[in-house]
């Protein structure tokens, strides 16, 4: 009887997932509004991309961001890119807890991973950035990251011949601008996309692509555990902020998103970040302070940390031992094939 209901709820789980809104129209590409087209094909799972009407995607500007985006010299000193702390290698994250600046400097919260970055409604864990473009410019300004100036960083990359013929050829006649850089590493940055997991495959039709405990976790994930109420969505994450209570036990504990909008009710939360490419980018939370998925899953069956603005949807969840491992066997299953990337081995002089 156990084994019919289970095959019964796998063969309607496509249908539940489409009517969570996973695929949904509204979700994503935005070429109908007249926005600038996603000139490239995406991953199976998920949606083009929305393009900002100022920055239309090229092939040219995606190049230049590239190069960019791994270049040292963003840094005062010459010692930290992009990719220090987003390294492809690493899940486009650095597998730390806190990040490793300028002079050994360190930071207070943990590197997302850069892939399906453009689907953020908000970027960095407190939302400060409202775009790729903005989110670009905060590291470069940052003391303890690049070390440098908006002005400092365009009199700089202006003086190379090389990036002068590239931008001429990226963005036309003009000088080299701070604007203009971020432009161009946002434009690369929209291209690093993750998708065509096995969950991905297993919605496609090919029922074979999810084991039997990857099943059994996904139906508690949209069922009993409710994670979608947060984790929606192509990229599973609806982008609000929560308190998890993660941190705030802390005798300084950082306050999150209040810090950027000062309102009691937002302190102590952080960023909904996306499930995919979870095998990459531990450790989690915005601290690192979980180090493995089993060590999340436990937490969040606890009911994460209680305090006076841990969020209403967080609740202890009551799973057992073979729940939570048939949870953890789900998220794994959203990890797609990695993003690969040309890495420059010579930058422009």
């Amino acid at each position: 009887m156990k084994r019919q209901i289970f095959l019964i709820l796998s063969l309607l789980a496509p249908l539940i997932f489409f009517s969570h809104g996973l695929w949904a129209d509204d979700w994503g590409d935005d070429s109908s509004s007249g926005a600038p087209a996603y000139p490239y094909p995406v991953p199976l799972g998920l949606k083009k991309p929305k393009v900002p009407q100022n920055n239309p995607i090229t092939k040219e500007k995606v190049d230049l961001g590239r190069y960019l985006y791994f270049d040292k010299r963003l840094s005062r000193n010459n010692t930290i890119s992009c990719a220090t702390c987003h390294d492809p290698a690493k899940g486009w994250t650095d597998q730390s807890p806190v990040s490793t600046g300028i002079n050994g400097l360190k930071g207070t919260r943990s590197a997302p991973p850069v892939f399906n970055a453009t689907y953020n409604e908000l970027q960095f864990w407190d939302g400060r950035a409202l775009s790729l473009e903005e989110q670009a410019k905060g590291p470069i300004q940052n003391p303890v990251e690049m070390g440098f100036s908006l002005k400092g960083v365009e009199q700089k990359i202006g003086r190379i011949k090389g990036y002068q013929k590239m931008f001429k050829k990226a963005f036309g006649p003009g000088p080299i601008t701070a604007e203009r850089i971020v432009e161009a590493i946002a434009s690369f940055e929209r291209t690093i996309l993750s998708g065509d997991s096995n969950y991905d495959r297993f919605i496609a039709g090919n029922k074979k692509a999810l084991s039997l405990s990857a099943q059994r976790g996904m139906n508690l994930f949209f069922g009993r555990a409710h994670c979608d109420d947060c984790h929606t969505g192509p990229n599973f994450s609806d982008s609000r902020f929560h308190n998890l209570g993660v941190g705030m036990n802390a005798k300084h504990p950082d306050l999150g998103r209040y810090l950027i909008t000062k309102k009691d009710k937002d302190k102590g939360s952080f960023k909904t970040p996306g499930l995919r490419g979870l095998l990459y980018t531990h450790p989690y939370m915005h601290d690192g302070s979980e180090k493995t998925l089993e060590a999340v899953v436990d937490f969040y069956n606890k009911g994460g940390n209680l305090n006076p603005y841990l969020d209403k949807k967080i609740h202890p969840l009551g799973l057992n031992s073979q729940q939570k491992k048939d949870l953890v066997a789900f998220l794994k299953s959203l990890n797609g094939k990695p993003v690969r990337v040309n890495i420059p081995n010579k930058f422009p002089r």
